[in-house]
């Protein structure tokens, strides 16, 4: 369910991380001035030819249990959440980094997952 790309430009933590090939970076948007980090942002960096939808066709390869979009977002936000809590070596925490996405799916889910309500998608390049 692609929904029309948006571009986002801003300055907040990002997590980048590495899952099947792709490195990710995460990072919280939130939809209102409370500042509650409802949208949870799970985009690609790399590689170049790497897109969103990349994402989901791995939460569908990785879920295999039913073809639901509701759980395979779930699935990404837990790959996100958990790169997050890890602090891995292979894990890159940046406190204050500039950053674009452009994303081009925004996912609601039936109820609040990981502190979120939306997933969106896409690539995101930092400054």
């Amino acid at each position: 369910m692609p929904t029309q790309p948006e571009e986002i430009n801003n300055s907040s933590r990002v997590t980048l991380f590495p899952l099947e090939g792709l490195t990710v970076a995460y990072t919280t948007r939130s939809s209102d001035e409370r500042g509650l980090g409802d949208i949870g942002i799970v985009a690609v960096t790399a590689p170049d030819t790497a897109k969103g939808e990349d994402l989901w066709t791995l939460a569908r390869s990785m879920w295999a249990r039913t073809s639901n979009s509701q759980e395979e977002a779930r699935w990404i936000l837990t790959q996100a959440s958990r790169a997050r809590i890890v602090h891995a070596s292979a894990y890159e925490n940046l406190p204050d980094v500039k950053w674009t996405a452009d994303l081009t799916r925004r996912f609601h889910l039936d109820a609040l997952f990981a502190n979120h309500e939306i997933l969106a998608t896409g690539r995101l390049t930092l400054a």
